[in-house]
Order: C-alpha cells, then structure tokens, then sequence
C-alpha cells in the first residue's frame, strides 16, 4: 500500500469528465445518465484499500439522504493483481447491501479515473449541475478523518453537499484526500 494525496489537473468550472461504464447492478451508466440531479458526486475508489473502505458508510449515506445528489464510485483498480477490487467482487457487495450509492462502476481500462486525474482511493470530485452539463465545484476529502481507524469530527463532503443543494456557497476549505495509490495496470 502506498498512501499518496489526491492532485488531480481538474479546476473549479471543469466540464465533468464524460464516461459509459459496466454498473455492478448489471446496467451500463454514462454520465448523462445522472442529468436528473442538480449534484454529482464521483468518487474513485475500490474494495480493498483501507481508506477508501473507511468511507463507505459516509458514501452510503451521501447516496440515501439527498435526492438531489448522485454518488458514483468508480473503481479503476487491476483486478487481476487485486482481486477484491473485481467485478464480481463489486457485484456480491451491491447485492449484499453493502454499496448503496447510486451506480457503482467498473472502469477496467482505467481511462475515466485518468481523464478525472484521480490518484487515489478514495478521491472525491463534487460536480453542480450547470444548465446541462456537471462543473466541478470541490475536490476534497469526504470528513476529516485522515486515517481508516479514525472517527471524524467533521463530515466536510456533507457540507459541501448540503451548501451546493442550497445555492449557497461551499463553507469548506478543500483539502487534498488521501488513500492507497490507484493500481495502475502499467505500473
């Protein structure tokens, strides 16, 4: 595991990044599939890094208590070196309740999580709905909590999520996410 901090090339009022991917639901999702909601939340992540597992309950509750808001996790990590990280890995934890945003996705080429710029699990991008596209208006970590065995204080992304829903502007000061590196097929 190598912890590395979220840096992504993306900047405030960036178009979001488009995509079609498998859903472990068994449906293919691209992004205009979300253009119901006035929020998108897509955040990188995976099954088996410590972080990103630490922030599932968190990502549940973002997907289940804002109507207007729709979490995406993608999961870009090389399931062949990483087999949690698989897609039927994905699937049993969709089924078993475990995952409840709304899609879970599969980027098995790896290029969604490069064109976001995503380096780490989890990495979390805030997108507002613009007219009809998604502009991104936080990259930050999900609470404050910066290690998996760390309670937060502070639930930031909730924040933010709740400020954005209003009109309002995003009280919190971004801060990199930090996480386990994305596994890289080439690497």
């Amino acid at each position: 595991m190598v912890l590395v901090e979220s840096d992504s090339e993306l900047s405030h009022g960036d178009l979001a990044p488009s995509f079609e991917l498998p859903g472990a639901d068994g449906e293919t999702y691209a992004l205009s599939d979300f253009d119901g909601y006035e929020a998108l939340l897509v955040v990188v992540t995976c099954n088996h890094c410590p972080y990103a597992e630490a922030k599932v309950d968190e990502l549940n509750h973002l997907a289940t208590a804002y109507d207007d808001l729709a979490v995406v996790g993608i999961n870009p990590n090389d399931a062949e070196a990483y087999p949690d990280d698989s897609m039927a890995r994905m699937e049993e934890r969709v089924a078993a309740g475990e995952i409840e945003y709304t899609a879970y996705l599969r980027d098995e080429s790896q290029a969604v999580a490069r064109s976001y710029g995503a380096v780490c699990t989890p990495d979390p991008f805030l997108f507002e709905r613009d007219d009809d596209a998604f502009r991104l208006a936080f990259h930050s970590r999900i609470d404050d909590a910066m290690n998996p065995d760390e309670e937060p204080s502070r639930f930031e992304m909730r924040e933010a999520v709740e400020a954005l829903l209003a009109g309002d502007d995003i009280p919190v000061e971004e801060t990199p996410s930090q996480g386990c590196s994305i596994k890289w097929t080439d690497e």
